[in-house]
């Protein structure tokens, strides 16, 4: 990223809007590790304007930004409450890296925050209900009309994942019988192509949602879209225990129920299957075990010196329990 990347997005805004803009009330955003985001206000022609520029360095780029914009208009389109994308920069001269432009919506994004501002509501469940709702209309969209510069699955979305999680699993945690158990479990109940490919998010959770005391405002981080995904992947994602921020009694997020969210997922078109789910859910909890493996290799090798990727590797021992919890006979998942 530039240095001065307040003087890049004044220059750029200035010859995209076709009048002089001046950029006040910046305020670098905390989230977003592996992107930049930045907030401000902008003014052209006595009318202010409140913006947010995602900054995307092209060593962690998963897709190109205007990809990313384009599917994220899309999803708008179907109802799926997103910020509107005001402009798209690949033009690197600006501020040194490719960048989208989004209209800012108030709201807490910060999981604990949203817990909070849920329970002083009393909106957690009609929040859960907008929240399947969302996922659902994601659901409903052609795939094949998303950019195509979108990422494509395979044609088993599954077997293919399965297949990148368990060469990690088995290059770093080989000594662990928990995985080893879950990758056989995962294996033998292998679901198959999905019935209705469809576009995924993949990290629709909490903590990628902008919440208000009225409910869902809008779903972020769209990098991870991904063409004729499995709708249960998607669904499955923020069921996993990390996503509920010491709230594990509510699967959702923290804040909801099961039958709540899919009550909310299936009025809006969505077909539910509860085995399939099943499967997604242990192969998110893998997936995210590896990757917590992944961290504390970076640490050890010397890669990354940071004492949360070293403090990953303990988390390991949480994940193996969650597995076992949800592989175990006759378990409800």
């Amino acid at each position: 990223m530039s240095a001065d990347p307040v003087a890049g997005l004044t220059d750029y805004l200035s010859r995209a809007f076709g009048d002089p803009v001046t950029i006040s009330d910046v305020q670098f955003l905390s989230a977003g590790a592996r992107r930049r985001n930045i907030a401000f206000t902008a003014t052209a022609v006595d009318t202010p304007r409140r913006l947010v520029a995602t900054i995307v360095p092209p060593t962690v780029e998963l897709m190109p930004v205007d990809g990313e914009a384009g599917v994220r208009e899309l999803a708008r389109a179907h109802g799926v409450p997103v910020p509107a994308v005001v402009a798209v920069c690949t033009d690197t001269s600006y501020v040194g890296e490719p960048f989208v432009i989004s209209e800012h919506i108030d709201g807490e994004t910060v999981p604990r925050r949203v817990l909070r501002t849920l329970a002083a509501s009393g909106n957690a469940a009609e929040t859960a209900r907008q929240w399947g709702s969302a996922m659902a209309r994601l659901h409903g969209i052609d795939p094949a009309a998303a950019p195509e510069t979108v990422p494509a699955a395979g044609s088993d979305p599954a077997a293919e994942h399965l297949a990148r999680v368990a060469a990690g699993a088995r290059a770093l945690l080989a000594d662990r019988p928990v995985f080893a158990l879950a990758l056989r479990w995962l294996e033998k109940r292998l679901p198959g192509p999905p019935p209705a490919p469809a576009l995924v998010h993949t990290d629709m959770r909490n903590g990628n949602l902008i919440i208000g005391a009225d409910g869902l405002r809008a779903v972020l981080d769209w990098e991870g879209t991904q063409r004729f995904g499995d709708p249960m992947r998607d669904v499955a994602w923020p069921a996993l225990r990390m996503w509920r921020f010491r709230e594990d009694a509510r699967e959702f997020g923290g804040f909801a129920d099961r039958e709540t969210f899919v009550g909310g997922y299936e009025e809006a078109g969505g077909n539910f299957d509860l085995d399939r789910y099943r499967w997604w859910k242990v192969m998110g909890t893998l997936y995210w075990g590896v990757g917590l493996a992944q961290q504390a290799a970076a640490h050890l090798d010397g890669t990354v010196h940071d004492i949360v990727m070293a403090a990953s590797g303990r988390r390991v021992s949480e994940i193996e329990w969650d597995l076992l919890m949800q592989i175990r006979p006759r378990v409800k998942a």
